[in-house]
């Protein structure tokens, strides 16, 4: 291919000639897709599902409430609201609206989407709500009185941009936004930190921190923890890099303490403890250990350290979560969850554990809530490929937990099976997958196959209504494989794939296919592949590598110009990722796995391709699926495109996008994967 791009023009987000291409393709795709009553059928039990109102409705504690976000049929954007325990645990609670973002957005005439919140503790009253036009990473600020439901008079307000914010104390905040030239990073985040004291221009903001021009970001944040208050930084060098500094208190101008752990490692604090999970050997400890320190025992030099997991060839860390007086542990084996209750004891040997029981086999845990500050109470959640969620609550160090809600069953399970299988890559390496399908199928037949493999987020069991009602309960089969690049057995298996190696996590996908048709489960002109993201490239890697594989392949949101990412919105915040085009070392190995540039016209025919990108997508540049679609048009490949407007990153930002989209990507799928059927 010529360094010369034709389709550089496609990259102009709102250019007309580039949104009068996009609607000429959304026209042709809709045409081609939604013309039936059976996509109608489709959307309608789509969107059924994602309005159901049996689905459990997920809470955080802040003080004697439980909020909530919740969309349905009737809140179509969406309504923060909340209850007392109380209400919570019975079949119908009775929920206090607090901010209704269909009346917000008809109001002003934006189409809001909720971004989250900060609310100030110990009491309780003040929030700062985060707002998305319209799905996009970049938000509005505005304060919020929780008492009487309103956005504050004269609060803090930030206008659009992708600002950090977090409350000091009821009159100052730590904020990081745009403050003119140099203040953001090139990948598009905030580089000060500055304390923001009420009442002042937001300009003359206190500058306490600034990050180095390379760096990605840097963020300021409070610790108010009663009798544990302190300010921390956080240096985000590159994505895999970090450091974090302690501000020493009551001191303005002091130099922040840095805390001295290896900058690969993930490092927090809660009370007395510093928790640390090194990605690299450290102190004597493999990577994907997990250590506590006595906190003013590390920064007064010592490393004696308490060992909370230690990792094995079929065993990787999870996650870990603070109650008041205990630290509940999550880790997997071979991809499903196992959890412990541990408690911190004197000296490091002095921690107890116990096993936090009622997790089963193939399935997935984890800890949707805590109050650290205050007690020891949690909410666990537990779900598996035909299992509902099952929201639990308990007291950490009192027992197993008590079932409080348990989501609908929104497909018929009858005659399906979970099987986990293991193929072997091209390295030799053994890649585990997981099949839901058929328990007695008697031959090969219809099989959709998900990945990501990248980013160290793991492919991991959960219950997914959508899948089961679009997919399952039409006699299709799902596969989920855990290609390297992910974190399922933990940070070798991310670094088995970075950079020069991102192959590693394509060969591993190949492999997965392969041993599905060797197994009988499918085969190539039933076997369709679906990934977004980083998995919308590992589609693209697949599309234009080893096209012989599947029949039909779906896209979301992709990266597909590894050429070019780093000067699209975010791009630049992922080269510790995939490499630096700019680097002569990097840009052999990234034309390599650049879809973009390995497009074809000779070999084995391409499947089939549906490609779906926002607008909006201010994290992944439409850019990448518009100029993938136009070249693959241009070289005769079948390929339809689909770009909504809105959406953000996720592609949808309401309960009706969703269904619309989730019913392109299942139609295109089963006529495709099942022809004449």
């Amino acid at each position: 291919m010529s360094d010369e791009d034709p389709y550089l023009w496609l990259e102009e987000i709102t250019g007309e000639a580039a949104l009068g291409w996009v609607r000429e393709r959304n026209d042709e795709t809709v045409a081609a897709l939604t013309g039936t009553p059976a996509f109608k059928v489709l959307e309608s039990a789509i969107r059924e599902v994602l309005d159901d109102d049996g689905r459990i409705p997920y809470v955080v504690r802040r003080g004697d409430h439980l909020y909530n976000f919740w969309q349905d049929a009737d809140h179509v954007r969406g309504l923060w609201r909340r209850t007392t325990l109380e209400e919570y645990v019975k079949d119908r609670p009775v929920w206090e609206p607090v901010l209704d973002l269909d009346a917000l957005a008809e109001a002003e005439g934006e189409k809001w989407a909720w971004a989250g919140s900060r609310v100030l503790g110990p009491d309780h009253h003040h929030a700062l709500v985060l707002l998305s036009r319209d799905g996009a990473d970049a938000c509005v600020v505005r304060e919020f009185d929780l008492r009487t439901l309103e956005f504050a008079e004269g609060g803090f307000e930030v206008e659009e941009g992708r600002t950090t914010i977090g409350w000091i104390d009821r009159d100052e905040v730590w904020i990081g936004t745009d403050f003119g030239p140099g203040s953001m990073s090139g990948s598009g985040y905030p580089l000060q930190v500055r304390r923001w004291r009420r009442g002042t221009p937001l300009t003359g903001a206190e500058l306490v921190y600034e990050g180095r021009p390379s760096d990605i970001s840097a963020t300021g944040w409070r610790d108010d923890t009663p009798g544990f208050e302190r300010d921390f930084l956080h240096r985000q060098i590159d994505f895999w890099h970090q450091e974090l500094f302690l501000l020493p208190a009551g001191a303005a101008a002091a130099e922040p303490e840095k805390i001295e752990v290896p900058d690969d490692a993930g490092a927090s604090v809660h009370r007395e403890w510093l928790i640390v999970a090194p990605k690299s050997p450290w102190l004597g400890h493999a990577a994907g250990t997990l250590l506590a320190f006595d906190f003013e025992a590390f920064r007064a030099g010592e490393r004696e350290a308490a060992v909370l997991f230690t990792p094995d060839e079929h065993t990787a860390l999870a996650g870990w979560s603070w109650t008041r007086n205990h630290l509940i542990l999550t880790t997997r084996a071979d991809v499903s969850s196992r959890m412990e209750i541990l408690t911190p004891g004197p000296g490091p040997d002095g921690w107890r554990r116990a096993p936090l029981a009622g997790v089963p086999p193939l399935s997935t845990a984890s800890v949707t809530c805590t109050d650290p500050d205050v007690g020891d109470e949690y909410f666990l959640n537990v779900s598996g490929y035909l299992q509902p969620s099952t929201l639990y609550r308990g007291t950490a160090g009192e027992g197993g937990g008590e079932s409080v809600k348990r989501g609908p069953a929104l497909f018929d399970t009858e005659g399906l099976a979970v099987r986990q299988y293991f193929a072997l890559s091209a390295d030799g390496t053994t890649v585990p997958y997981f099949v839901v399908g058929p328990e007695d199928r008697p031959g090969p037949g219809p099989t959709l196959m998900y990945g990501y493999g990248g980013f160290e987020i793991s492919m991991v069991p959960q219950y997914s209504a959508v899948t089961g009602r679009a997919w399952l309960a039409r006699g299709g089969t799902y596969v989920v494989a855990g290609i390297r690049g992910g974190h399922e057995y933990g940070p070798d298996w991310h670094k088995a794939a970075l950079g020069a190696n991102r192959v590693r996590a394509f060969e591993d996908f190949a492999a997965v296919a392969r041993d599905l048709t060797a197994r009988g489960i499918t085969t190539p002109a039933q076997l369709g592949i679906e990934g977004g993201s980083n998995g919308g490239l590992l589609m693209g890697a697949m599309l234009t590598r080893y096209p012989e594989l599947f029949g039909a392949v779906v896209s979301h949101v992709p990266l597909m110009d590894m050429l070019r990412f780093h000067r699209l919105l975010a791009g630049a915040s992922w080269t510790a990722e995939y490499g630096d085009p700019d680097n002569p070392a990097d840009r052999p190995h990234l034309e390599d796995i650049s879809p973009y540039h390995r497009i074809r016209t000779e070999g084995p025919a391409y499947p089939p391709l549906l490609l779906l990108t926002s607008t909006r997508d201010d994290r992944v540049h439409p850019g990448h699926a518009r100029k993938m679609a136009a070249r693959l048009r241009e070289a005769g490949h079948p390929v339809l495109f689909h770009e909504h407007l809105g959406g953000g990153h996720a592609g949808a930002t309401d309960h009706e996008q969703t269904a619309f989209n989730e019913a392109l990507v299942h139609t295109f799928l089963w006529e495709r994967l099942t022809p004449g059927a």
